[in-house]
């Protein structure tokens, strides 16, 4: 004998399941950074630094820079020094360069990585193009400061770091007054 379910029910039952589905959507962005932090993966950057204001002068590191634009952005996107050598410690200052290339104004993101993902606890930017979208009119050409420092505490067995930017065109999510004001 089938037990068919009532109306009701079904409805209170769908109810609890999206709003448990909605829920869960917002648990993600928090469980997805304790997963990156407890397995050293994403190679997120660390946050502001707190060391030591000395220069380690006794070992240098090399850091390279990487542009790469998203699916479907167009602009030219590079670093102007490709790579560096640096003191951990010392204050560093490289620029990226970023051109739209196309007719209409268009907003993007940066996202940052750093490579290997466990020394990434030890690069800290203290001003980055990447804390705020960019805005670019048709033909504009821009100049942005990364400013970062290695920390002294960096593992001894790390002598390369990687920073990478990934470029997004994020036009389409900006109000259509934004994109027209300059």
């Amino acid at each position: 004998m089938s037990r068919a379910i009532s109306t009701p029910r079904l409805v209170t039952r769908l109810l609890l399941l999206a709003v448990a589905m909605f829920a869960f959507g917002f648990a993600l962005v928090p469980i997805y950074d304790v997963m990156c932090k407890a397995f050293g993966i994403n190679g997120k950057t660390a946050g502001a630094y707190q060391g030591s204001q000395s220069i380690d002068e006794s070992r240098e590191v090399r850091v390279q820079f990487l542009a790469t634009n998203a699916a479907g952005m167009t602009w030219e996107f590079q670093p102007l020094t490709e790579e560096i050598r640096v003191h951990p410690g010392a204050s560093q200052e490289i620029l990226f360069i970023a051109h739209n290339t196309t007719d209409q104004p268009m907003t993007a993101q940066a996202v940052p990585s750093v490579a290997p993902s466990r020394a990434a606890a030890y690069f800290h930017k203290t001003e980055c193009f990447c804390f705020t979208q960019q805005v670019l009119q048709p033909g504009e050409r821009i100049e942005m400061p990364v400013r970062f420092i290695v920390d002294r505490d960096l593992p001894r067995d790390v002598y390369h770091l990687t920073l990478g930017y990934t470029l997004f065109d994020i036009t389409a999510r900006q109000p259509v007054a934004a994109r027209h004001d300059g």
